[in-house]
Order: C-alpha cells, then structure tokens, then sequence
C-alpha cells in the first residue's frame, strides 16, 4: 500500500487531528510489515520459525473441500469485492499450493491488506471508535474507511492466523520465482530483490514497464519513490522525486487498477494513514490531483505518469 509523495505535510496535520499514537503509516507501499525483513540466508532457527509461519496458513484437507470452489476468473477484481477477504484467502492458498503463483500473490495481497486488522483485532476495533468519536470530518471518514476494512477482514479474528513479515516473504519469493512480476516488483520494494544487482534492479524496471501490468507497477511504486533518490540503478527513470511514487501508482489506474473511491488503495490510504479524500466520490487519480499536487507540478506528474503509460520517456523523468 502506497505512501503519498506529501507525507510529511500529511503526518503532521493527522498528528494534530488524532495523535500521532492513534495512526499508522504503512512503510513503502503501505503494508504494515517491515522493511527490514530478514534475508533468505538467516540463521536456522529462524527458518525454521519462517517454515512455522508457513504452516499456519497451510490448509486442511477440510478445508481445502469445503473452500476449493473455483476461484473467480478475475482474480484481483474478486480482492476489490469479495466481503470475506479471510475465507477468499483460503481458496487462493489452496490454488497456490498446487502451483498457482497468480493466487499466492493475491494471497500476500490480502495478508498486506488485513495485516493491521488482523494483528489485534479488538485493538484495531478500538482505535477506530476512538477516532470516529473525534467528531471531524477527517476523522469519521479515517474511521469509516477502517470499519471498511474491518468487515471484510473479520474472519481473520480469533483464527489465530495473523499475516507475519516471513510468511509473505516467501509467499512473493516463491510467486516472483514461479514468474509473477507483482510478487518480483514488490521484494524489491520491501528490500528483498531476487538479486541486489543494480542490473538486476534497472532491468526489473524495465521489465515491468514493458508488461504493463497494473499490479506490477503498483508493486514497484514504493521503490521508485524516495528511496530510489540518488541510486545510479534507476538513473533515467520515472524515480527518486517527490512525485515519482505517485505517478507510478497513477499509471497502475491508467492501465486498468481499480483506483475508484471505494478501491482497496484509496482505503488503504485512508484507514492506514488518514489520508482521506473530502469528496467521496473521488478516484485516487483526482484526489492525487486535487490535494497533493500543487498547481505548477500537475503538468510535471501528468508528463510521467505518459511517459509510464506510453513507454516514451518524458522530460520530468529521472533523479
């Protein structure tokens, strides 16, 4: 999940609202695990701790039975919809132990979504009352927006089965491995490529522009964001700027992400951070427009989001 290239001028007016201890902002691409997950060579009780995560989420040969209808054919149009996001998991992790790497990430996709609810659900229920009770309209939109993803992640509550940093490392590794560019994108946006090279990085780039794939390019956003600046991989590319994370994720909705007003990354924004659009009806491209871009940089962030869709490069792109 997405960070917003304003996040500074962002966190300081929710610190104000609601109390710095009332929000969290999801690292990256707004998933709520680390960055600093540990790398595949670690030591080997903790591998076997990561295997352990694993088995939690393996499924029952009941289970399997009971949930092995066949999955939607639109896989991440049944992530936007579905209202149980918990037993939607299920099946896609039953598919993704027979080989499917589409559904192991769809699976990772869900763990980043339901992460916050899931690690202490009366927790999570709580702070989103306390918020809703502040009364502001920021402030019933960030708690509707949580209430939101609440319900559909409901059936993570008591299961005893909270996404965990390792479990959804291996999930993308094994998909990224099994050819899912998503998954691929996204280690490298959480710090964890398939290789450190800066050829390696530079190619994933291009490789992902190349698919214009809408997943993938969301996945890539966050490292194409602030953490790119000055990393000669990425020289000559749509990075390392203010705005550069945003455009990326912009271009996901041109080539065809659900970025309306009800979408898993405007809430996401919201519920996750308190970046909330004051008119409801807004999609995330809008909204980007309307509260983040200044005037004088719409041109600059429209010439990069072109130049990402349409593969031509653009005279605001680079570090």
């Amino acid at each position: 999940m997405p960070s917003a290239v304003t996040r500074k001028t962002w966190m300081l007016a929710i610190a104000t609202l609601v109390g710095v201890g009332a929000v969290t902002w999801l690292a990256g691409d707004e998933r709520p695990v680390p960055r600093q997950a540990a790398a595949p060579s670690a030591a080997p009780a903790l591998a076997e701790a990561r295997m352990e995560a694993v088995r939690r989420w393996e499924v029952s040969p009941e289970d399997r039975q009971r949930v092995g209808a066949a999955l939607p054919n639109d896989l991440r149009d049944a992530f936007e919809h579905v209202d149980d996001l918990y037993h939607y998991r299920q099946r896609l992790q039953a598919s993704a132990e027979q080989g499917d790497v589409q559904s192991a990430w769809m699976a990772s996709r869900i763990d980043d979504y339901c992460a916050g609810f899931a690690q202490d659900p009366q927790a999570y229920e709580a702070d989103t009352r306390m918020i809703a009770s502040l009364g502001q309209g920021a402030s019933a939109q960030m708690a509707a927006a949580r209430a939101h993803v609440g319900t559909r992640c409901a059936g993570f509550a008591g299961q005893g089965q909270v996404p965990q940093t390792a479990t959804l490392l291996l999930q993308r590794r094994a998909a990224a491995q099994g050819g899912n560019l998503a998954a691929e994108a996204a280690l490298l946006a959480m710090g964890q490529p398939l290789q450190a090279s800066a050829a390696y990085r530079r190619d994933l780039v291009q490789r992902v522009r190349e698919s214009r794939d809408p997943e993938a390019y969301l996945a890539l956003s966050p490292a194409m964001g602030a953490m790119a600046t000055g990393q000669d991989a990425y020289r000559g590319a749509v990075s390392g700027s203010q705005f550069t994370e945003l455009a990326w994720q912009m271009a996901a909705c041109r080539l065809g992400l659900d970025c309306g007003p009800d979408s898993a990354l405007m809430t996401s924004y919201c519920a996750n951070g308190g970046i909330c659009s004051q008119d409801r009806t807004q999609d995330f491209p809008t909204f980007v427009m309307d509260a983040a871009v200044p005037r004088q940089g719409a041109d600059t962030i429209n010439n990069m989001v072109n130049s990402l869709v349409q593969g031509a490069r653009s005279e605001g792109e680079g570090t």
